[in-house]
């Protein structure tokens, strides 16, 4: 397992704040909208630079999405910015019928997503966006894993012509991934190269993968370890022929297992090289209140958790 090293710490929405400001300056057709959530979403600098092009609408996430819809018409590319929860959950008839259905170039850019949003509790964590998000035709579900790459996400989506879902989060994380590093919405990132496990991660949950990867190897395990930013388009070529390497395959998420990356790697493989699976995610329950670190560790969301899933998948080789 080759050493990854650790930039520094910073939260992902930060990363997406910068890269707001950025695209701001290079591209005057984007236009941000926010749902009274400004600050969490890390959209001041792009409100200071650019105060004409930015619309407060409120706690009205539906009407967000409406108005994102009709930005589009003029030809502007809109950035909507609040929770995970609203994004998705709140407003899924507004983005299905307004923008997936006409294929608006909308960017709904969600803060604060799965458990670790923590004490707010199950109200305001989501686990399901990302398969609310994956089953709308047309639509590009990202998730990355750090500071960097979500700075990097956010440029790249905004050159991308089509309704976009981009998930980030609040807490302090690992920031690991190169800075100004070009984005390739749709193509796996392979950051360690092993032979006897796959372990396919997103989000979060790739740190994760990474401290699991040092305690296999101390076990005498290779483990490849891939990071699946884009859940939608899904890097099949990349999975399958990692699979092939290995012969079995971990997932891990902060998502419910039903209708997340898992699912979406177990269908590809059914169809394609049925394997031995196992996922690390929610098992079908809601969240709570607790910090981060707790409530990861409660459901399983960690690197003994992916650890134990390596385990497993691999006596299931024949």
């Amino acid at each position: 397992m080759k050493n990854i090293e650790i930039l520094n710490k910073k939260d992902t929405r930060s990363g997406f704040g910068e890269g707001l400001l950025e695209i701001g300056r290079s591209n005057p057709k984007v236009i941000a909208l926010c749902a009274d959530l400004v600050g969490s979403l890390k959209m001041d600098a792009f409100i200071k630079e650019f105060p004409s092009r930015f619309y407060q609408v409120g706690i009205a996430e539906a009407n967000m999405m409406g108005i994102a819809a009709g930005l589009t018409v003029g030809g502007y590319v809109p950035f909507t910015g609040t929770f995970a929860n609203f994004s998705t959950g709140r407003v899924y008839d507004q983005i299905r019928q307004s923008i997936a259905y006409s294929n608006k170039n909308v960017k709904i850019c969600a803060s604060h997503a799965g458990l670790t949003l923590g004490e707010d509790g199950a109200t305001h964590q989501i686990l399901e966006d990302l398969g609310l998000m994956k089953m709308l035709p047309g639509m590009t579900v990202i998730n990355p894993c750090d500071f960097n790459q979500t700075k990097a996400a956010t440029i790249a989506i905004a050159e991308h012509v089509g309704p976009v879902y981009l998930r980030f989060g609040r807490p302090v994380v690992p920031n690991f991934t190169l800075p100004n590093q070009k984005f390739e919405i749709g193509k796996a990132w392979t950051i360690n190269e092993g032979s006897d496990v796959s372990i396919f991660a997103t989000g979060h949950l790739v740190w994760k993968a990474i401290e699991a990867g040092y305690i296999l190897a101390e076990k005498g395990i290779s483990a490849e370890i891939i990071n699946i930013h884009t859940i939608k388009p899904l890097d099949n070529a990349a999975i399958l022929n990692s699979a092939r390497k290995t012969g079995c395959v971990v997932t891990a998420e902060e998502h419910q297992k039903n209708g997340g990356l898992g699912d979406s790697i177990a269908q590809l493989l059914a169809e394609n090289l049925p394997s031995p699976l196992e996922m690390v995610a929610v098992n079908d329950s809601f969240g709570e209140s607790g910090t981060p670190d707790q409530l990861m560790e409660k459901y399983g969301l960690n690197a003994a958790a992916i650890v134990d899933a390596s385990m497993r998948v691999i006596s299931r080789k024949k």
